[in-house]
């Protein structure tokens, strides 16, 4: 569903340098925001020039009672559907097995990240992400906090200082404000701005196919963008690190038969190992 949204591009943030800036409303534990990986990982290689995103913390799931069984059924049953629909593979037997104990916390973390820089957030949400729905490990305990920020070469004194601390608090707090001034109800959502201040931002709530975005770029720029080459997939792999078949096929425009012939033969050559996932595979890149 898209729609316009009533008022323009708040104050605190105006667009920079960049004609086009996406606020993404996220929540760590919402698997259709996993599901738009593969999509804005293209989005961000072949037109990131473009644009700028800024990830806000919803908190949409912070607020659950998680002591409810019921609840817990239902978030698996979400969770299966989600992967089995996307591709990006997420295991629902985490709610039955190892649910998640304080969900909010896992949202300060993301903001603390974020406090070493909009790039270290960036990164530490994958890893959160990764996990979450790979390993099933509940991101809510510290100690598995500490460790995502380690993978992810985070200052840890730094980080778990910020954890504890008013600043990221702050900052979750204020996502949350952002997120009831835009009528935000629905995750993973999208919304678009220009760099015309006094302009409504688009809304883009749910997850669509790559052309969509494309074509929302198109309009708001009123002109159509220069696509950027595509890197090799090997350099692609370096980069990233562990990347889902999914991932590589969206992102090269693949079938996901051809993916898993180059990944087999790569296994071969020593240059990947495969991660084995309950949806689907993954494959970490050996540097």
């Amino acid at each position: 569903m898209t729609k316009h949204i009533n008022g323009a591009h708040p104050n605190w943030c105006r667009p920079e340098k960049k004609p086009v800036e996406i606020y993404m409303f996220i929540d760590p534990l919402c698997p259709e925001c996993w599901a738009l990986e593969p999509t804005l990982k293209k989005l961000h290689i072949e037109y990131g020039q473009y644009f700028k995103i800024r990830y806000i913390v919803s908190g949409q799931l912070a607020s659950l009672n998680l002591n409810a069984k019921r609840k817990h059924e239902t978030l698996a049953q979400q969770w299966e559907k989600a992967a089995s629909r996307s591709g990006m593979s997420c295991d629902g037997n985490l709610w039955m097995e190892n649910p998640i104990e304080s969900p909010f916390i896992a949202s300060i973390a993301i903001k603390a990240a974020e406090l070493q820089g909009k790039h270290a957030g960036i990164k530490f949400l994958r890893k959160l992400q990764e996990v979450l729905f790979l390993e099933k490990l509940d991101i809510s305990n510290f100690n598995v906090l500490k460790q995502c920020a380690a993978d992810v070469q985070l200052d840890l004194d730094e980080f778990m200082n910020d954890i504890h601390g008013d600043s990221a608090s702050k900052a979750f707090q204020c996502d949350l404000k952002i997120t009831s001034e835009m009528e935000v109800d629905e995750i993973p959502t999208l919304v678009f701005f220009n760099e015309n201040i006094e302009d409504e931002g688009l809304k883009v709530t749910g997850v669509y196919s790559y052309e969509v975005y494309v074509h929302i770029l198109e309009e708001l720029l009123a002109e159509k963008p220069t696509r950027q080459e595509l890197p090799a997939l090997e350099q692609f792999m370096q980069y990233y690190k562990l990347v889902a078949e999914k991932e590589i096929a969206v992102v090269y425009d693949m079938p996901l038969s051809q993916v898993k012939m180059k990944m087999k033969k790569w296994m071969l050559q020593q240059k990947v190992e495969k991660v084995p996932a309950k949806h689907g595979t993954f494959w970490r890149f050996l540097s």
